[in-house]
């Protein structure tokens, strides 16, 4: 099997839409996303989302007025994201790979957004290029959002069973040789998702001419209470998003979020 195939597969059957919009979970990732990604949109920007999904952030751009172009991998998640347009949307849409947008010129977009393909890229040489291809299509100045699932999160909640009880897969993880002695997470395509630390991310950003902005936790502690938030009241959830934006900078916390969100500048 090829190694794209298993992703395919998996999005072909994984309710992508739901994740984000559905879920107490999904809408702190999002509403975290738009909160650092607003400030940076002017009227007449142009936006690239590599590896845009079924749309939830292309489409919904797009919806606002803003020129989008939107490349997917998954012809499955494509069709979804087109389904969702009405013809009046500046939306240009693109079945492709992060690591090659050879379709896309360099330095045309103010903001590219990169928010899934380093989850199921596997070798730094991967991640490099694909990191690469997002700066050259972007303006001097302008800037590149990258969406990364953090390493510490995945040892408490999937190896050692912290996201919920009976989840223990720690024997399993152990015979397949999926940790190093330091407990960072091994993974290949057929695992689907690839785990990083801050200094994984650090090391890409050096291979390319870019300064970061920040680096944000998106869900934070969230994922850890995932259960309580579903129960929350809106005035309890409000309150749990005000104390996640009041710390999801702290940058002692940054390695134990599930997803980090690193906003860079093109130099």
């Amino acid at each position: 099997m090829r190694d794209t195939d298993y992703l395919i597969n998996y999005y072909n059957e994984y309710d992508e839409d739901g994740r984000l919009e559905n879920s107490r979970v999904g809408k702190v990732e999002y509403l975290t996303t738009r909160r650092y990604l607003d400030p940076l949109l002017t009227a007449d920007c142009k936006i690239a989302e590599i590896g845009a999904g079924t749309g939830r952030y292309s489409v919904t751009l797009a919806k606002e007025g803003y020129d989008v172009t939107a490349v997917e991998l998954v012809q499955h998640n494509l069709d979804i994201l087109k389904s969702k347009l009405n013809g009046s949307e500046n939306i240009k849409t693109h079945l492709g790979n992060a690591l090659d947008l050879h379709m896309l010129r360099d330095n045309t977009y103010d903001i590219t957004l990169l928010l899934g393909p380093m989850y199921h890229l596997y070798s730094e040489e991967e991640k490099i290029t694909a990191l690469k291809e997002a700066v050259r299509i972007t303006k001097p100045g302008g800037h590149i959002l990258v969406a990364y699932c953090m390493n510490e999160a995945t040892v408490i909640q999937y190896v050692f069973g912290g996201r919920y009880p009976g989840s223990n897969q720690l024997k399993s993880v152990l015979e397949l040789n999926m940790l190093t002695d330091d407990w960072k997470c091994v993974s290949e395509p057929k695992d689907l998702f690839e785990m990083v630390r801050t200094e994984d991310i650090e090391r890409l950003n050096a291979a390319v001419p870019v300064e970061r902005v920040k680096l944000v936790g998106t869900d934070g502690a969230s994922r850890y209470v995932r259960e309580y938030l579903e129960e929350m009241d809106e005035a309890t959830f409000d309150k749990w998003l005000s104390y996640h934006f009041a710390t999801c900078e702290r940058q002692d916390l940054i390695g134990a979020t599930n997803h980090a969100l690193d906003i860079l500048r093109k130099l």
